[in-house]
């Protein structure tokens, strides 16, 4: 009897932990941005989630597949350009699943498979454009090996959101000859910039010296204006002060009378006389003025 109840016991302790087993291996939890690819039989039954899944042990088979926007690196790889010059170039390539189904069933390996598609790509693209293009057109290049790696992707259930290129690496020659390129332009945007300077400072100088010989010349105008102006203010005076001498000149001779006349003529005979002359020059009306003084007969 207690053989029977231990071996009861035996029994009873195994069926728990097999459905402890069965519990753990049947229930599953999937995150926000996970989903669970289900397989039954063998046989694909969807995408389930988030949050708790049943799976039948033995039966069910459950793949998981990362939602969230993933990215890689692609280490360097030697390209030929257009023009035969090798170059090392590294690049980033940012994906996101968006059917978890579909990049479960199409693809082994997509990140592997996707990686070797870009090396490819890669080399395709830059093989298409010269040395110059690709220092200088990054931008165009990354869209290219987008493109390029989505159309492939695509079939997986896989978006390619953005590609960047992070390091280009010419050859030392090219790089030397692009450092000799660079000092020489350096050296050539130095003397235009020193050129254009010189050019605006005499600009400066030959506008200035123009203004001042403007300036000088208006000065001297209006110096000469002023000036004409002032002498014919003073002439204009002048004629105005003998204009009105004359008038005073005319209007005391009107007054004066033949007597006053005669005796301004003898005060002027005497200062001729007191003169060491001795030539005397008498005007012909000299004796008519005497008639004044002595009378017609001679007598006053």
């Amino acid at each position: 009897m207690f053989e029977t109840f231990g071996f009861l016991t035996c029994l009873i302790g195994a069926i728990v932990v097999i459905g402890f087993i069965f519990l753990a291996n049947a229930i599953r939890i999937v995150p926000e941005y996970q989903r669970l690819v289900v397989f039954r039989l063998g046989r694909c039954v969807g995408a389930r989630g988030p949050g708790i899944v049943l799976l039948i042990p033995i039966i069910d088979r459950g793949v998981k597949a990362d939602l969230r926007e993933q990215v890689r690196e692609i280490p360097q790889q030697t390209s030929i350009t257009k023009d035969n010059a090798p170059i090392s170039i590294d690049f980033l390539w940012y994906f996101k699943v968006l059917d978890p189904t579909q990049s479960v069933l199409q693809v082994g390996n997509f990140e592997a498979a996707a990686a070797g598609i870009a090396a490819t790509t890669l080399r395709a693209v830059i093989g298409g454009i010269a040395l110059d293009d690709v220092l200088s057109q990054r931008e165009h290049i990354n869209n290219q090996l987008r493109t390029r790696l989505d159309e492939v992707t695509e079939r997986w259930g896989v978006k390619v959101t953005n590609v960047e290129i992070r390091e280009i690496v010419p050859p030392r020659d090219v790089q030397d000859a692009m450092n000799r390129q660079m000092t020489a332009e350096r050296v050539r945007r130095a003397l235009v910039t020193e050129s254009m300077g010189d050019q605006q400072a005499a600009i400066n100088r030959a506008e200035g010296t123009k203004q001042a010989a403007i300036l000088s010349a208006q000065g001297e105008r209006e110096s000469n204006i002023l000036r004409a102006e002032g002498d014919r203010q003073a002439q204009l005076l002048r004629a105005e002060g003998f204009a009105q001498a004359l008038e005073s000149i005319y209007n005391t001779a009107k007054s004066i009378d033949q007597k006053t006349m005669t005796l301004q003529y003898f005060e002027t005979l005497k200062s001729i006389g007191m003169s060491p002359s001795t030539k005397y020059i008498f005007p012909m009306e000299f004796t008519s003025m005497l008639d004044n003084f002595l009378g017609k007969d001679g007598k006053k």
